[in-house]
């Protein structure tokens, strides 16, 4: 994934020729346009849903129109907020290997990976027509209006983002290299089609061909996720199969309009929100105050602190961007190496996978049907165990700290820190508990989260710039719309999968495995490690959970068990070196070489796989809790 924001003008290589610098102006102009469409639906993703809320338990009397409405607006969110994603360069891809090239060589590859983006909106553009097209004779039972309302987000995203991809293939990338990015796919494009009639008799070889070869080539080359997925999928469906193609638009409307990932870009917003308010400072400053004079008591605060935050802001780069700068300047202070911090920080992003409400909890619940209240009753004490074992792991490093020059803080002043940071402490616990009980459901609770924060903002902390609004609008729905693209795609592709004849052999193959319900969840930490240090644990769990969670049903796993396995197990692969992602991330934060961090990290790894393994052997510590 890559998980930097750059600035479109400052990685161009032709934005001082002419035509670099007229298709520089007029991405910002339309990107200006873009942006504030995309901002404007979120807010009023968030007034249309809080009003549901107030009409059904304060009115008592529900608006049976909302949640056709919001479905109805959120596609459109998703696209315009892939678009966004797009010429911001943020939808998630692998950068691993590219980053290993020199500087030419990235400039190629990055031309290659926009010039296959394009490949792909174009294959995708008329199928999605087509389907919106077939929408117009349909009519939503509520607002009684064409479907083709809420279909038409496609055709349109899709146009819109092959638009900026030319802009910014124009911006970024020299003439030479355009030319030779777009010969390049064209070729391997036009290699493919005339090779159609060969696909046809090869059967399940095709499934190597598309679903691993190609997605392989496309992920490792700096191609994004949800590109790579589509071109995997369309080339697939459109070669070897008779299916038409439009059938493959309606699983990506499919996959990204359902309501329950509406909680995406809310919880987005409330997590952006919580920083910018101070009340993660706030919660930093109290658990420093309580430990600060013990030995490694920074790090058990880090620790401490990425449980509190993790899942809220939908972003481990941005729960790390919060925790991070206010507790390393006094870290580095006390004598901690820089790497021994980035390893510790990166373990915290895998320990807190299943902390909810983590939008992969919400993800599973969407793709797979597991219960979202189970499944944040079930994330607490797994992220517990693999924190404590962190800690044993902190606990013998700085066992032999020095801290005679460290006071500890006066009762009195934790008290004080702890009054003032209460009303933040309580944020996600309220969340979490207003879920379980049934209170609100998870999409309906973020709003409420968003209004207990603005509040407290406001009225306690006094901390509200209301100038970063704007901003902040545009990066939830930029970070909500590549998540949800590859959401769609990865749909996509796993309902190709499954038309394969895929699903049915793999399940075969995964109930056959040695050593029963144990095998198979050996199996399944093993691969979803490597999953996750290629694909991210959304994408994987989108791809996959829909396969693999019945066969758990089938060999007698518990499904929220085997969600919490998977999930840290994904988070494992993410934040190991070398191609785990979610380290660089940490790294690109902290401003920290990676190769520092690699040696330390080790330790931390080890923990968290064998806590993995203590979660996988003792299924209560995943399902004690459940009703």
């Amino acid at each position: 994934m890559s998980l930097a924001v750059h600035d479109i003008d400052s990685r161009s290589h032709g934005a001082n020729s002419e035509g670099g610098s007229l298709a520089a102006r007029i991405e910002r102009a339309l990107g200006m346009v873009v942006d504030a469409t995309a901002a404007v639906l979120v807010l009023v993703e968030i007034v249309i849903l809080l009003w549901g809320v107030i009409a059904r338990f304060v009115f008592h009397s529900p608006l049976v129109w909302s949640d056709e409405l919001a479905s109805i607006l959120f596609i459109w969110l998703a696209m315009l907020g892939s678009v966004c994603a797009l010429r911001r360069s943020e939808h998630m891809r692998m950068t691993a290997v590219v980053n290993k090239l020199g500087p030419r060589g990235q400039a190629r590859l990055e031309a290659v990976a926009i010039a296959a983006c394009l490949a792909f909106l174009a294959i995708a553009a008329w199928p999605a027509w087509e389907y919106a097209s077939d929408e117009l004779v349909i009519t939503t039972p509520a607002l009684g209006i064409s479907n083709a309302w809420k279909a038409g987000a496609l055709p349109i995203g899709i146009a819109l983002m092959a638009l900026f991809g030319l802009l910014r293939m124009m911006v970024v990338s020299e003439v030479k290299d355009r030319i030779i990015a777009v010969v390049a796919v064209a070729a391997v494009v036009g290699v493919f089609w005339f090779a159609r009639s060969l696909f046809q008799d090869l059967g399940n070889v095709n499934l190597l061909i598309f679903f691993f070869g190609v997605t392989a080539a496309c992920v490792f080359a700096g191609v994004p996720i949800g590109f790579a997925f589509g071109l995997a999928t369309f080339g697939y469906v459109a070669l070897a199969t008779g299916t038409p193609l439009p059938v493959l638009a309606g699983r990506m409307d499919e996959g990204m309009s359902h309501l329950i990932l509406l909680a995406v870009p809310l919880f987005v917003f409330l997590g952006l929100l919580i920083e910018m308010t101070g009340m993660a400072k706030a919660m930093i400053g109290f658990l420093a105050s309580l430990l600060g004079h013990v030995r490694g008591g920074l790090c058990y605060v880090l620790v401490g602190a990425m449980y509190l935050v993790s899942g809220i802001s939908g972003s481990k780069v941005a729960d790390m961007a919060a925790i991070a700068p206010a507790l390393f300047p006094e870290m580095k202070r006390r004598g901690a190496k820089e790497g021994d911090l980035v390893a510790l920080l990166s373990a915290t992003g895998a320990q807190t996978e299943t902390v909810p409400p983590s939008l992969v909890l919400i993800t599973v619940g969407s793709v797979t049907g597991v219960s979202i209240a189970a499944l944040f009753t079930g994330g607490l004490l797994p992220a517990v165990v693999l924190g404590a074992m962190l800690c044993g792991v902190v606990w013998l490093r700085y066992r032999h700290e020095d801290l005679s020059h460290v006071p500890r803080a006066p009762r009195k002043e934790v008290l004080k820190l702890f009054l003032v940071a209460l009303p933040a402490i309580a944020l996600p616990f309220i969340i979490r508990a207003a879920v379980v009980e049934g209170v609100a459901t998870a999409t309906e609770v973020s709003t409420l989260g968003i209004v207990y924060s603005v509040f407290v903002g406001l009225l306690i902390y006094r901390q509200f710039p209301w100038n970063q609004l704007g901003r902040m609008l545009v990066n939830t729905a930029s970070l909500s719309g590549a998540i949800l693209f590859i959401i769609g795609t990865a749909t996509a592709m796993a309902w190709g999968l499954t038309q394969s004849g895929f699903s049915e052999g793999l399940a075969t193959m995964m109930k056959e495995i040695p050593g029963g319900a144990w095998g198979f969840l050996l199996v399944s930490i093993v691969a979803f490690a490597i999953l996750g240090a290629v694909l991210e644990g959304i994408p994987a769990i989108v791809l996959f959970g829909p396969l693999l969670f019945p066969i758990a049903r089938q060999v007698g796993v518990h499904e929220v068990h085997y969600a919490m396995v998977v999930i840290l197990s994904m988070g494992l692969g993410l934040f190991a070196p070398p191609l785990g992602v979610g380290y660089y991330a940490a790294c690109a934060i902290t401003r920290v070489n990676p190769d520092s961090g690699v040696r330390p990290i080790v330790g931390y790894m080890i923990a968290l796989l064998l806590g993995i393994l203590v979660i996988a052997a003792v299924p209560w510590i995943a399902i004690g809790f459940l009703k």
